[in-house]
């Protein structure tokens, strides 16, 4: 069967790759859209790249009102400020939610009505060229055609999707990620295993994903630990970013499954930041969806060295399981309850979440077949 495999435009990765990139930013455009967020602003990331701006003699506007999870009203923001400003291109800068941002942005230049007026629709048109530069080591977005908005009116996160969406420069400098915090390492590192475990077990992986997926994984295992106890430590960094770029490549071309699926929801409503919900969701899900596909679970535990070629499939994939555990106690990955979710307000709306979880369409991606009971039973079990 055919398929289709996509990437940003232009890579750039590793030391000093941002100072690289003078020519290749400058055949973009005149007057950038910097879109950042408040934390990252007070880094000096973000001085960094005006300061280089500058003496390259690009012109910018910083829109940095991204504050925490991106919602519709802060694209509206950022759309305004791109149009008053007269930018030709945008620069998103930080973690998950600029980068994010800046794709629906650049899409509703150009775009009529609303952006939940384009959820579960392909987004088309020759928007904006964009600069995606990660501060975290997880979400992927620098290298993908999807957007993950919340429209606060319906209390959903709506994944906007569409290869117009893809950026046109990707620029992976490790030494942007060393600030990120514990707690913020952790969360996007699980979100990038994540990616890759769901795209190494989704009904729509390939053969160049696979590849992708294992060298993510394997090296997730490798230097998530690290990074997390040391954030300091520049190998550890350069190889998680490379990782979630990897991830990030494997989800644009093989989609996510059942944790992406059920985290959406639980991250609208009870405002649980995307990595974090994952990772409360991680091992439960793929618990489930072991019996499905144990040979590909059996090569991910071989990949990580926690099983070997005479370790039969089954067994080398509850091997993962238990890995995975161990790699989410390091990371000291939250519950629900530690995180100050109340059960019964939780219990309320399983029916819900387990309801828009499926209307996603990403637990059908799943190997094995998920219904929508077999999502409320994995919610409870959460507790």
């Amino acid at each position: 069967m055919a398929y289709q495999f996509t990437m940003p435009g232009k890579v750039l990765i590793g030391k000093n790759s941002l100072e690289a990139a003078e020519a290749s930013m400058k055949e973009l455009g005149k007057k950038a859209l910097i879109v950042t967020g408040k934390v990252v602003t007070k880094t000096g990331l973000v001085t960094i790249l005006t300061d280089l701006l500058t003496k390259w003699g690009i012109e910018f506007e910083v829109f940095n009102d991204i504050t925490g999870e991106p919602t519709e009203e802060m694209i509206d923001g950022g759309v305004s400020a791109y149009q008053q400003s007269g930018c030709d291109f945008l620069i998103a800068i930080g973690g998950g939610s600029p980068l994010d941002s800046a794709k629906a942005i650049a899409a509703m230049t150009l775009l009529p009505g609303k952006l939940s007026d384009y959820m579960g629709i392909e987004i088309k048109g020759k928007f904006p060229p964009m600069v995606m530069i990660p501060t975290t080591a997880g979400t992927g977005s620098e290298t993908t055609k999807f957007t993950i908005i919340t429209d606060t009116k319906r209390n959903v996160k709506m994944l906007l999707k569409g290869d117009s969406l893809l950026p046109d420069i990707a620029i992976l400098d490790p030494a942007f990620t060393i600030s990120a915090p514990q707690s913020i390492t952790a969360a996007t590192g699980m979100d990038a295993l994540t990616h890759a475990v769901e795209a190494y077990t989704s009904r729509k992986g390939n053969t160049l994903t696979d590849l992708y997926a294992l060298s993510a994984i394997k090296r997730i295992f490798g230097y998530l630990p690290t990074a997390f106890t040391d954030g300091k430590d520049e190998k550890a960094r350069e190889e998680m970013q490379i990782a979630a770029f990897e991830a990030g490549v494997c989800i644009n071309n093989a989609s996510v499954t059942l944790v992406h699926g059920m985290s959406r929801p639980i991250g609208a409503l009870f405002h649980v930041p995307h990595g974090i919900s994952n990772a409360m969701l991680i091992k439960e899900c793929l618990t489930f969806a072991l019996d499905g596909c144990y040979e590909r679970f059996a090569t991910i535990a071989r990949t990580i060295g926690v099983a070997d070629e005479n370790t039969d499939e089954e067994t080398a994939a509850k091997a993962f399981l238990e890995a995975l555990d161990k790699l989410c106690k390091h990371c000291e990955i939250t519950t629900l309850k530690e995180y100050g979710i109340k059960k019964e307000e939780f219990d309320v709306l399983v029916d819900k979440m387990a309801g828009d979880a499926i209307a996603s369409g990403s637990p059908s991606n799943t190997i094995k077949e998920v219904k929508k009971e077999d999502l409320v039973e994995i919610y409870y079990k959460l507790w």
